[in-house]
């Protein structure tokens, strides 16, 4: 019997989690296609292999036309003057990034005033899902992970479940992502028979980090809405930053069938995606696919 361990000793996000899949055998191509059909402007795809810690990993890089600093350390975890300091650098690097990925055409042929439309909420994001050319079982995981997303968000702002707005995980990196996550695990999980998937715990870190809702408590409120909901173990770590994101907290709670691992059991393969935060830790996580 095959199944799929994540081991997230330095978190887990979104793109980590759609990195590690494709590291562990995911159809590459099939999932360039399926992105490649999203139905939005303003973004493009580059899967590479960098280093984490002196080890390959599988980087799966969303890259957006306008910057939403999700991997920006100044803006996450920095004071307001350090952020005052840094602006002007990073409107020069955000000018430069725009040269770069002007190289990829097919992503940058459009209006500009489409960038802005980052407040989708449930129904939008949906619509989306399904107008994305994929097989079905990989739309309806897809459409889990935001409900998941969406049922965090409705309990932490009080909102019902309908007129809740996502702010990053309705932007375009977060909709790649989940859509990743959901072709990519689908695809393994048919071609090796997965017959289910363990995660014991998610390693999270301590401190505040910044968001469009202002600066919050680590956990974030939306990840310990969700591990209250699915009742995911948490592992505090002496480390400050954000180790887990809502993104990744979605993927354990959907993905996860059971928490312990067996006493033995055989890898047969590993898989790392790479993380994009500079942090004390590795920042990859580990899938291994094993039999047991």
């Amino acid at each position: 019997m095959k199944k799929l361990y994540l081991e997230c000793y330095s978190g887990i996000s979104g793109d980590m989690t759609a990195g590690a899949l494709l590291d562990l055998g995911a159809n590459r191509d099939r999932l360039l296609h399926t992105l490649s059909t999203i139905p939005a402007k303003g973004f493009d795809v580059k899967i590479s292999t960098v280093q984490k810690s002196g080890i390959n990993a599988c980087d799966f890089d969303v890259i957006l036309d306008e910057d939403n600093h999700d991997h920006d350390m100044t803006y996450l975890y920095g004071t307001e003057e350090e952020l005052s300091h840094t602006h002007e650098e990073h409107d020069h690097e955000h000018d430069h990034e725009h040269d770069h990925d002007e190289e990829h055409d097919h992503a940058h042929d459009h209006d500009h005033a489409h960038h802005h439309h980052a407040h989708r909420n449930l129904a939008e994001v949906n619509a989306i899902l399904d107008a994305v050319e994929m097989e079905d079982s990989a739309r309806e995981l897809a459409k889990k992970l935001f409900l998941v997303v969406a049922e965090a968000e409705s309990k932490v702002h009080g909102r019902p479940i309908e007129e809740v707005h996502f702010h990053e995980v309705g932007a375009l990196d977060s909709i790649a992502d989940i859509i990743a996550i959901a072709v990519c695990y689908d695809d393994l999980r048919r071609r090796e028979d997965i017959a289910g998937v363990i995660v014991p715990a998610l390693y999270e870190g301590t401190g505040t980090v910044r968001c469009q809702h202002g600066v919050l408590p680590v956990p974030v409120p939306a990840v310990t809405a969700i591990a209250e909901t699915y009742q995911l173990p948490l592992h505090i770590l002496p480390d400050r930053g954000e180790f887990v994101t809502p993104t990744g907290a979605a993927a354990a709670a959907v993905l996860r069938t059971e928490e312990a691992l067996p006493q033995e059991f055989r890898i047969l393969r590993t898989g790392l995606g790479a993380g994009k935060r500079k942090t004390t830790r590795a920042g990859v996580l580990r899938a291994m696919l094993i039999e047991v």
